[in-house]
C-alpha cells in the first residue's frame, strides 16, 4: 500500500515536472518580446517626431497663405450709422481737408469766354478734357463766334472733331447749339440755368460748369467722378445726377457748390479712382467708409497718383497761374508726348 502512494506520487511529480521550465520559458520570451517592442517604439520616436515636423513645416506657408486670405477676405468693420448733423460735418470737413489739397483746382477745359466753355464741356462727354483741349484750338481758330459755327459746314466740323469721340452727334450739337444762341439770345450765352438747358446737347451738369466758371453763379456739376465719390462717401445713395445734386447740395450752403464740384472731380481724377483707389496716400482716408477699397500701402498707393500729383502733366494746354505756381505742368499739345 506504501509502495502505491509512493508511486502515485512519483508518477504525479514525473508529470509536473517537465511542465515548469516550459512556462518559464514563455513568460522569459514574452517578457523579451515586450522589452523589444518597447526599443522599437523609443527607436521610432523621434523618427515619427521628425516626419511630423517635416510636415507641420511644409504645411505652414500654405497655411499662412490661407490666413492671409481669410484676413483680405474678412469683413471690414461696419460704418456706424450717422445723424444728419454728424453727416454734414463729416462731408464739410472733407471739402474743407480737400481744398487744402487742391487749392488750385479749376476747370479742366481751356476757354476765353463763355461760348468757347460752352462748347468745349459738350465736347467733353464720354471722353477727356486733355483730348478736348487738344482739339478745340483749331475749331475755334476757325470758328471764334456763335455765328461762325452756326453756319460751319458739318463734314469739315466733324473732321476737327473727329478725335474727340462720337464726332457725328457733337458736330450736329455744337451748331445746333450756335444756331440756338443766334437765334434766340442774339448771338449771347445766356446766364440762367433755365435759357442754357434749351439748348441741344446742353443739360444741367454742362449748364452749371458755365453758370459756376463762366458767370460766378453756383452749381453742382454732377459728372462721372463727382457720382462716384459721394456714394463711396456715403452722403447720398442716389443714383440719377438730378437726386445727387439735390441730396449733396442740402450738405453744404449753395455758395461752396463750385468749389466743391472742383474739389471732389480734382480728387477722383487723381487720388480715388473707380477700379484702385490709392488709399494709401489719401488726405481724407479717416472720414472715409470705402477706406480699403483700394491699395493701402503708401508706397504702392503712390504710384497710383496721375496728373500733377503723380509727376504727370495736367490737362490744361494753357492752365491758370496758380496751378503753375503750385507745380502744375501744361499737357501736350495734340501730337505731342505726354512725358513724365
Amino acid at each position: 500500500m506504501v509502495v502505491r502512494r509512493d508511486s502515485a506520487v512519483g508518477e504525479q511529480g514525473s508529470d509536473a515536472a517537465p511542465g515548469a521550465p516550459k512556462k518559464a520559458t514563455k513568460a522569459a520570451k514574452a517578457v523579451k518580446k515586450a522589452a523589444a517592442e518597447k526599443t522599437a517604439v523609443k527607436r521610432a520616436a523621434p523618427a515619427k517626431s521628425a516626419a511630423k515636423k517635416a510636415v507641420a513645416k511644409k504645411a505652414a506657408p500654405a497655411k499662412k497663405a490661407v490666413a492671409k486670405k481669410a484676413a483680405a477676405e474678412k469683413p471690414k468693420a461696419a460704418w456706424k450709422p450717422e445723424s444728419h448733423t454728424a453727416l454734414v460735418r463729416r462731408a464739410r470737413r472733407i471739402d474743407r481737408e480737400l481744398g487744402e489739397v487742391y487749392p488750385y483746382a479749376h476747370p479742366e477745359l481751356d476757354f476765353e469766354n463763355s461760348f468757347q466753355l460752352l462748347v468745349a464741356t459738350v465736347l467733353s462727354a464720354q471722353t477727356t478734357d486733355l483730348r478736348v483741349n487738344q482739339t478745340t484750338p483749331t475749331l475755334f481758330a476757325k470758328y471764334p463766334t456763335p455765328e461762325d459755327l452756326s453756319a460751319a459746314n458739318p463734314e469739315e466740323v466733324e473732321e476737327i472733331l473727329r478725335p474727340c469721340g462720337f464726332f457725328r452727334a457733337k458736330t450736329k450739337s455744337v451748331i445746333g447749339l450756335s444756331k440756338g444762341l443766334v437765334e434766340q439770345f442774339g448771338g449771347e450765352v445766356p446766364g440762367r440755368l433755365e435759357d442754357l438747358v434749351k439748348l441741344p446737347g446742353v443739360g444741367r451738369k454742362t449748364a452749371f460748369v458755365v453758370l459756376g466758371n463762366a458767370f460766378g453763379r453756383p452749381g453742382i456739376t454732377v459728372d462721372t467722378h463727382f457720382q462716384r465719390l459721394v456714394r463711396r462717401w456715403r452722403w447720398t445713395e442716389e443714383t440719377e445726377p438730378d437726386k445727387i445734386e439735390a441730396a449733396v447740395g442740402a450738405l453744404f450752403p449753395k455758395s461752396d457748390w463750385t468749389d466743391l464740384s472742383h474739389h471732389v472731380i480734382w480728387h477722383g481724377r487723381r487720388m480715388c479712382h473707380a477700379r484702385k483707389p490709392a488709399c494709401g496716400v489719401c488726405p481724407i482716408a479717416p472720414l472715409c467708409p470705402a477706406y480699403g477699397e483700394g491699395e493701402t500701402d503708401p508706397e504702392k498707393a503712390r504710384k497710383l497718383l496721375k496728373y500733377e500729383k503723380g509727376g504727370f502733366p495736367g490737362q490744361r494746354l494753357k492752365p491758370p497761374q496758380a496751378y503753375l505756381d503750385a507745380g502744375g505742368r501744361p499737357a501736350p499739345p495734340l501730337g505731342g508726348v505726354q512725358g513724365k
